[in-house]
This record gives C-alpha cells, sequence and structure tokens, in this order.
C-alpha cells in the first residue's frame, strides 16, 4: 500500500513538472511536453553546476547533448561518412556512393543558439545523410565554434571561411560538386549563419562560383525587438521561450548578460536610441511586413525612452553580419534564390517572414513554407525517440523544395 501511495505521488510529481498549458493546434502537445521536460531539466542542472561553481552552464548542457546525442561517422551502403576539415573548420562530409559523375553540394550550419550543438549529433547526422542519399548531392556539415568561449562574429567567421573552401575549384572538383548546383542551409543560429553567408558571398564579385539557393530554416535574423506579434504569442511556448532566445543573443554578442530584461523589454531599441535611425527601424517593421492574419490583435512594443547606450556598448546588435534582417535591399538582391521555413508556435516566426517580404521586395524569388502546428525546432525531431509529425512534414517538405530547385 505504501508503495502505492509513493509511486501515486511520484507520479504526480512528474506529471506537475512534465505539463504545460500549450496553444491548441500545436503539434502532438505530449511529445513537445516530455521534449520540454528534458531540455529544462538540462537547463536547471545547467544552471545549478554554474552557481555551485562546477562549470559555465552552457558547457554542461553540451555535455548532456553530446551524450545523449553524439554518433561517429559510420558510412553505409549508400553513403560515405567522414569527419574532415573545411578551411581548416571541422565538418562531417556526406558523399553519396554511385548516382550522377556530377553531385549537388550543400553545406549545413547546425542550431543552437550559437552556443550549443554539433555536427555530430544524431538529429542532423540523420537529416544530412537524408540529404545526401535522395538529393545525391555531398552534405558538408560545419562544427563552427561556440560561445561563451567564441563571442561574435567568431562564428560567422567560421561558417564563412567554411563556406569559401566549399565554393573553391578544390573542393567542387575533389567531390564532384555541380558549381551549378550549390546551397546554404541551416537552421535556426545556423540559418542565421546561412543568411549572413548568402549575404557576404552574394556581394563578393571576386567569387567564380557562388551559391545558386540557400534554405533557412526558421531562423533567427535580429536582435532589436523581442516583443513582436511571434514573440508575444510564444513568449512561453517550448522549446525556445522569449528569455531564453534573449539570453542566447547576449552570450553570442558577447554582451553583459545582466542586459537580458532590456532586450525583453525592447528598452535597448527605444525611439532616443541614435543608434538606430528610421531605415533600420523599417526594415523590422512587423506591423508592416507581417501579413495580418500573422500579427493578429498584437501591438508593437515601443519605447519612447530607453536604457541609453545599450547599442554603443552593444555594437554588433546593428551588424548585419550577425543581424542579416538589417541589411540594405541592394545587399538582398544580390543573394540566390530562397526557401524560409517558419512555424507558428515559434517565437522567431516573424524574424523569417519579414525576411521573407524584404527578399520579394528586393526582386529575389522566395518559397515560405508555413507550418501551422509547428514549433520551433521541429525539423530536426522528425525521427525517433520523439518521431514527431510536423517534424517529418517539414524535413520532407525541406528536401522536396531542395529536390526541384537545386
Amino acid at each position: 500500500m505504501r508503495l502505492r501511495v509513493v509511486g501515486a505521488v511520484l507520479l504526480s510529481a512528474v506529471a506537475y513538472y512534465v505539463y504545460l498549458p500549450l496553444p491548441s493546434g500545436v503539434s502532438e502537445p505530449w511529445k513537445l511536453m516530455l521534449l520540454d521536460a528534458l531540455f529544462r531539466g538540462f537547463m536547471q542542472a545547467g544552471n545549478m553546476a554554474q552557481a555551485l561553481g562546477f562549470c559555465h552552464h552552457v558547457h554542461l548542457l553540451n555535455r548532456m547533448v553530446s551524450f545523449v546525442e553524439d554518433v561517429q561517422p559510420l558510412s553505409s551502403a549508400a553513403t560515405l561518412v567522414t569527419d574532415s576539415l573545411l578551411g581548416g573548420v571541422n565538418t562531417r562530409v556526406f558523399v553519396p556512393k554511385g548516382g550522377r559523375k556530377l553531385k549537388r553540394g550543400v553545406i549545413y550550419f547546425h542550431g543552437g543558439g550559437w552556443a550549443l550543438g554539433s555536427a555530430r549529433m544524431r538529429s542532423y547526422d540523420l537529416l544530412c545523410r537524408k540529404m545526401s542519399e535522395e538529393l545525391d548531392a555531398v552534405v558538408m556539415s560545419v562544427d563552427y565554434r561556440l560561445a561563451p568561449e567564441a563571442v561574435f562574429p567568431d562564428q560567422y567567421d567560421d561558417v564563412l571561411v567554411a563556406a569559401r573552401a566549399f565554393l573553391s575549384a578544390d573542393v567542387l572538383q575533389r567531390y564532384g560538386i555541380d558549381p551549378e548546383r550549390t546551397c546554404v542551409s541551416g537552421d535556426s543560429a545556423g540559418g542565421n549563419l546561412a543568411a549572413a553567408v548568402a549575404q557576404t558571398l552574394g556581394s563578393d564579385h571576386s567569387l567564380k562560383h557562388k551559391f545558386k539557393v540557400q534554405a533557412l530554416i526558421y531562423p533567427v535574423l535580429q536582435a532589436l525587438d523581442f516583443n513582436t506579434a511571434s514573440y508575444q504569442q510564444n513568449r512561453v511556448v517550448p522549446i525556445l521561450y522569449r528569455r531564453t532566445m534573449a539570453h542566447f543573443w547576449l552570450l553570442y554578442l558577447g554582451a553583459d548578460l545582466s542586459l537580458e530584461p532590456v532586450l525583453l523589454s525592447n528598452n535597448h531599441s527605444s525611439l532616443d536610441e541614435p543608434g538606430i535611425d528610421a531605415g533600420a527601424r523599417s526594415k523590422l517593421s512587423w506591423s508592416a511586413l507581417v501579413p495580418p492574419e500573422h500579427r493578429k490583435h498584437f501591438q508593437p512594443v515601443v519605447r519612447q525612452t530607453g536604457t541609453p547606450g545599450v547599442v554603443e556598448a552593444v555594437p554588433a546588435l546593428m551588424d548585419v553580419r550577425a543581424a542579416p534582417l538589417l541589411a540594405d535591399a541592394q545587399v538582398l538582391t544580390r543573394t540566390p534564390k530562397a526557401y524560409v521555413m517558419t512555424c507558428e508556435f515559434d517565437v522567431l516566426r516573424d524574424d523569417g517572414m519579414m525576411y521573407v517580404r524584404r527578399l520579394r521586395e528586393s526582386g529575389v524569388a522566395v518559397t515560405n513554407d508555413h507550418y501551422e502546428d509547428g514549433f520551433h525546432g521541429c525539423m530536426v525531431f522528425a525521427n525517433l525517440p520523439m518521431m514527431s509529425s510536423v517534424g517529418r512534414r517539414s524535413m520532407n517538405g525541406y528536401i522536396r523544395w531542395l529536390d526541384h530547385n537545386l
């Protein structure tokens, strides 16, 4: 009897910890709750380790993720998989066996808030294998440096060097990649890096070969407005909370973490901030750039006066290499044909939708795949043990677009 009572209490405690009210319409809510409970547990363990002086919370998080997710570069009957260097940057390379003589080529940048994850993770390994096999493509998944040791522009510099090497005559010839069928892609923070690379290389007139398409998966593209409609709507929707995104931005930019409440209240981008002109504000005016059906009843949060000097102290907030949404139209018009995936239950939804609008206005052909039941990170949860329905659909849709456009 006592064991039953103890079991019931423990079960109730677990259910209390796991349960989280979610908006109606989100795909498979109980799976998302379980995933979020796991992530919250990792985050709390990391915070405790840092508070006790054992290690930085990000280091423990990465160790936990690596223990659960990291896999060796195992080849299969269809794909040769190796760990190598690309421009001196660690990269996992997937080369299809057989198929066409000249292959498509994809360079991929993983997500994780510029601080977590790697190309060695099982989820990214499976994604890149699937791309390589179904597209008959050479896929190179880049392991750029991570915060807190590396801060902007380190991550950007790593992926830019890797991308230049990827497009070099030596690499294209060595791997049999068709220079007319190359793609730069990434998810979340990796989507940010992919967009920045596409802008930089699109404007580099010295390059003989350039990317033909860019594929951005729920990308993070700006850090001036943490109160867009999607930030307001999804502020406590897992797996990426509004507060967590602000925290990752500060880590990436090497800024004082105590600025988190300043960012969340938009006090860093108030109207009295001289470092942000009207032109910059127009580039992220979600009330004009996001379709009305997604803006809903939400209103912009614009402070007349705020916390002075934040942009001066953290100039990367205005750097287009960190915030690609702030790029001028003449830069955008030189970027390749684009695919942008967005999810309804994602704080970053409006970043992606604003970029879609700005790319189109700049004359770039864009496909916006929007998943009404999707949540942030869903695409990499397309396989067991999560096996998310929207994850599987979004992954298949992404690869299908590449197949038709690359």
